[in-house]
């Protein structure tokens, strides 16, 4: 599992409840306070999942999810709404605003772990996979396992392209070591997570002058940052 998601609530005591039975479903969490800090921090990261208060301080709900669902960058992510004021739910999932799901206040934490699950497994099913990627010089073709760089094709193992396939799934995603090696191999316990850094230090090589933007954030993990 461990998505990250953003919880944005002015009430801290719901942020922290939150927070705690997200992190007991096996989710890393991010809070915050008032919409500003979110964009703020989503500048340099991106949550797999929003869960989102309807009446914020700085800028409703409404307004974050509008904003949200016309960025490039984060409009896949999905959105569930927490709202005590049932006059707006056929507003927040309509296609006005087009959140993913809702809650009225007070809700169920529990119910609240198993919606954030339920979204995530639909927006895994139902997210377009791109096989074809360019930027500036660099061209990747995921399905004929294909890269090239300034026009001169490159040779790649078969786990290097695995893993930039993972980190190109989310650009400005942090992945860590243990959930790229879980992608890669399982269960498999005989392989160790410094594993992985060897094989990417050998793709940012190959990848020449692009391979500064596969970034490593010590101690974190590792994010392609385009």
């Amino acid at each position: 599992m461990n998505e990250l998601i953003a919880i944005i609530d002015d009430e801290p005591d719901i942020r922290e409840l939150v927070a705690i039975h997200l992190k007991k479903g096996g989710f890393r969490t991010a809070l915050f306070p008032d919409a500003n800090r979110f964009f703020d921090w989503q500048e340099n990261n991106l949550p797999d999942l929003i869960v989102l208060d309807l009446m914020l301080p700085d800028m409703d709900g409404i307004e974050v999810c509008k904003v949200v669902k016309n960025d490039k960058r984060l409009a896949n992510v999905p959105i569930i709404m927490l709202t005590a004021r049932t006059d707006e739910i056929d507003k927040v999932l309509g296609l006005e605003i087009g959140a993913d799901d809702y809650l009225t206040k007070p809700f169920s934490t529990k119910e609240l772990v198993a919606r954030v699950k339920a979204v995530l497994r639909r927006s895994e099913k139902t997210a377009p996979e791109r096989t074809v990627f360019s930027f500036e010089g660099l061209t990747i073709d995921f399905e004929k396992y294909e890269i090239s760089v300034d026009g001169e094709s490159i040779n790649l193992t078969l786990t290097e392209f695995r893993i930039l396939k993972i980190l190109m799934r989310k650009p400005g995603y942090v992945f860590n070591r243990d959930r790229i090696l879980q992608e890669l191999w399982g269960e498999d316990k005989i392989v160790i997570a410094r594993t992985i850094d060897v094989h990417i230090k050998n793709l940012r090589d190959k990848l020449g002058k692009y391979g500064k933007y596969i970034q490593n954030l010590r101690g974190i993990g590792y994010r392609i940052q385009l």
